[in-house]
């Protein structure tokens, strides 16, 4: 159980979220001077770092959540992939790592070597989402056709089933913990086609698909319902969150959080992955725990 938020975190509130796409300042102040995060109980800036996934929509809104209650806290939030969450936890510079994969060996180990233990806590459930140009008359692939497109093996949708035009591939970036998790479960550890065109963030990817026909991409649950694009059924299973368990591309998100992370941090990591955190993750798509 992590340790209660302390009574003496009172008035003020302060969001900043930066992301590969966009900075949304709630206030002007800076929050940060470059300088390293002291772990010491009591403080009331808490920087989160990592995992678009849920730095883009969730954490932001737990955050606001969490300051509704606790009017003295700040939050500085950074959503430039689930690899960017190990170095910062590691440096110090981030209270709190968000992810959407386990961490490396190494990167426990690299902690580690800095004095810091980190500890995993799962924050939610996701489902990765393939989704197409509302254009498209393919509404379902099998997890064999979706590993061929995204390998470059099959190139043109008449190979599945579509109107004749070559797919354009669009994936997350390389420091995206979703890169790394699709190839695992989507494409059996293989090299993404050299076609495939990176892009910092699910928004973008539903973006980029909503805009070509021939598009195709993958986002997680909550982004999946953006106009102009459609979810993709995966050998006759719906990207639903009742089908959580038997969808082929699901998978748990998580919080790092250091053993000996200051109150304030444990207090917000346990309002996260209580009752109140999980309503409000499951009302932005996710699965809650």
């Amino acid at each position: 159980m992590l340790t209660s938020m302390p009574s003496s975190v009172v008035r003020g509130a302060e969001i900043h979220i930066h992301t590969m796409r966009n900075t949304i300042r709630f206030t002007a102040a800076s929050l940060f001077a470059g300088a390293m995060l002291a772990a010491t109980a009591g403080a009331q800036t808490i920087s989160i770092k990592g995992s678009d996934t849920l730095g883009a929509k969730l954490v932001p809104q737990l955050a606001e959540s969490f300051q509704s209650k606790n009017k003295g806290v700040k939050f500085e939030i950074a959503a430039e992939g689930s690899s960017t969450a190990f170095p910062a936890l590691a440096n110090g510079t981030a209270h709190i790592g968000m992810s959407s994969r386990k961490a490396k060996p190494e990167e426990i180990t690299a902690a580690r070597a800095k004095g810091i233990k980190l500890n995993e806590v799962e924050a939610c459930h996701d489902m990765i989402v393939v989704v197409v140009n509302k254009s498209n008359k393919v509404k379902s692939l099998s997890k064999d056709q979706v590993q061929k497109i995204f390998t470059g093996a099959v190139k043109d949708w008449s190979e599945v089933g579509g109107a004749p035009g070559a797919i354009s591939i669009y994936t997350r970036n390389t420091a995206s913990g979703t890169y790394k998790d699709w190839q695992s479960l989507a494409m059996g550890g293989k090299n993404y086609a050299g076609s495939s065109q990176k892009l910092a963030g699910n928004e973008q990817i539903a973006e980029e698909v909503a805009r070509n026909k021939n598009g195709i991409g993958y986002v997680g649950l909550a982004y999946a319902k953006k106009s102009g694009i459609l979810p993709v059924v995966i050998d006759g299973v719906a990207p639903e969150a009742s089908n959580a368990r038997k969808y082929a591309y699901s998978r748990a998100c998580y919080y790092y959080i250091p053993e000996n992370a200051d109150a304030t941090a444990k207090a917000f990591v346990e309002f996260a992955t209580g009752p109140d955190g999980q309503k409000i993750a499951k009302s932005l798509g996710f699965v809650p725990n």
